[in-house]
């Protein structure tokens, strides 16, 4: 429920994520069938008679580099960066019913997200459709248009390569055979539907929308067609979304601007007040932690015209999910939520305590310890004491095993000396804090120095000068060997030099 940029969240909007409002979804099935000499995957997901919310595309080098994790406090699937920024957020519920999109321009990196993720959501959809800059500087979205190989090369390594259905948003190409020659393509891949944004890449939503051609995209194909971009030209409430569908002759209808405006277009019986749906959809956003900066970004497309008024203006200057909540009187809500979630968190973390304490781990020798490097030299650490031990005592070198905790994301190692591990009972922020608090508690359970201030001299960085200082010698004997190299070049080429000359005539 949290993206690096816009974010789509809750019960109607939600990031990267198509999701069919009203026909419950049914489970995914690994069942195949043969077409046209490929085998394809044929989930039970239909992507027929669906009003769809349009999906929000992650960049595939952002989602490779994330790591899975189980939030057990807001009971979700977070995909972390690096930076410890949630790029995408997902839970059980959705499972069934999201469809992850992403933008790419390279097969094995797709190929890579979606296993990453396959198991979580219920579909993968690459965006060959988005005009923005960002975008088709890098290859993707639109400027896959101009690229079919790249676009067969994409689609075809995916559907081979995972269990879930595949599918891909597209834009209309300047002619409707160039068009009706793609998705024919598009359609020998094996993905399971089209979407079909009926403008070009140059057009934008003031541009008419053209539904002839969605439909004779429909017509071309057997694949279901999702007909993308009525916003603007059609869909105002509920019962547009049938009459955009019927214009455009397609399987079923995807929606965006509309949803973002006022996601409760998907309510059969009729949209819901503005203010109603912006305190639920901020009770989605508190529930689930969302970065407050994508929170306030969705409130305002819900704004829209009523931005300058006294709440548009208070929402804007709004720097917290708190603040946020304030504006839209709803800061008892904030403080009760966040108090539970603080609650849960705890209970959490101190049953994880106790289970670690109760670990049957009798052969791991433990001590309560922290790495300071403030109490260390420059340079020197305890792990590097304990390798020095090692070598001198003949021993293998340490072997440390690292596991980091989900609940609170610390991290614990394990040290192996001599067949013999030890720990620290404390959890660190970082893997290299928790592998030198586990040399301490083997330093000092053998009772050898770990190179702390405060020991005295410290051979290590006796040693360690000693290094420099011969290092410095051999380089001055070099640089005195090369000076004697180059006063010998010199001699005999002024040696030579004078001979050269003397045989040359007056």
């Amino acid at each position: 429920m949290r993206s690096g940029s816009r974010c789509r969240l809750g019960g109607w909007l939600r990031p990267c994520s198509a999701r069919a409002s009203e026909v419950p979804p049914a489970r995914l099935s690994s069942a195949e069938h043969t077409t046209k000499g490929m085998t394809v995957n044929t989930p039970a997901l239909c992507f027929r008679s669906k009003k769809i919310l349009a999906p929000m595309e992650l960049i595939d080098i952002k989602m490779v580099q994330c790591k899975r994790v189980v939030n057990e406090v807001l009971e979700t699937v977070d995909f972390v960066a690096p930076n410890e920024r949630v790029v995408f957020r997902t839970c059980v519920r959705e499972r069934d019913c999201v469809v992850f999109q992403m933008g790419s321009a390279d097969a094995e990196r797709a190929l890579a997200v979606a296993k990453l993720v396959e198991n979580d959501v219920a579909g993968i959809d690459i965006n060959m459709g988005c005009p923005k800059e960002y975008s088709t500087k890098a290859g993707m979205g639109a400027a896959l248009l101009s690229d079919p190989d790249k676009i067969e090369c994409i689609l075809s390594t995916l559907v081979k390569g995972i269990c879930k259905p595949v599918t891909c948003k597209i834009r209309i190409l300047p002619s409707l055979e160039d068009t009706i020659s793609l998705v024919k393509r598009i359609e020998k891949t094996g993905v399971a539907a089209i979407a079909v944004h009926g403008r070009k890449k140059e057009e934008r939503p003031q541009h008419p929308v053209h539904c002839e051609v969605i439909k004779a995209v429909s017509e071309a194909v057997s694949v279901p067609v999702i007909a993308n971009g009525g916003s603007h030209d059609f869909i105002k409430e509920y019962t547009d979304i049938e009459a955009f569908q019927q214009a455009a002759g397609a399987s079923s209808v995807m929606i965006a601007r509309a949803a973002m405006w006022n996601p409760s277009i998907f309510r059969r019986e009729g949209l819901c007040p503005l203010k109603e749906v912006m305190q639920e959809y901020i009770k989605y956003a508190v529930r689930y932690d969302n970065h407050y900066t994508n929170t306030k970004y969705c409130l305002c497309q819900m704004l829209r015209e009523q931005l300058e008024t006294t709440e548009g203006k208070k929402l804007h200057a709004a720097q917290s999910i708190q603040e946020i909540c304030e504006v839209f009187e709803m800061g008892g809500f904030y403080e009760e939520t966040t108090a539970i979630l603080e609650a849960k968190k705890a209970s959490l973390k101190a049953k994880t305590q106790d289970e670690d304490e109760q670990m049957e781990d009798t052969d791991v020798i433990k001590m309560a310890v922290r790495f300071d490097k403030r109490e260390y030299p420059p340079q020197i650490t305890p792990k590097m004491y304990l390798l020095e031990w090692c070598r001198k005592a003949k021993h293998p070198q340490p072997v440390y095993e690292t596991v980091q905790r989900p609940l609170d994301k610390l991290f614990c190692s394990v040290v192996t000396v001599a067949e013999q591990k030890y720990r620290s009972t404390l959890w660190d922020k970082s893997k290299k804090l928790a592998e030198q608090a586990a040399a301490i508690v083997c330093l000092r359970t053998l009772g050898l120095p770990e190179g702390k201030l405060n020991e005295g001299e410290n051979h290590l960085i006796n040693k360690r000068k000693r290094e420099n200082q011969e290092f410095l010698n051999n380089k001055e004997h070099e640089d005195d060997l090369l000076v004697e190299a180059s006063h010998k070049r010199a001699h005999f080429t002024e040696g030579a030099s004078d001979s050269s000359s003397s045989e040359v005539p007056r």
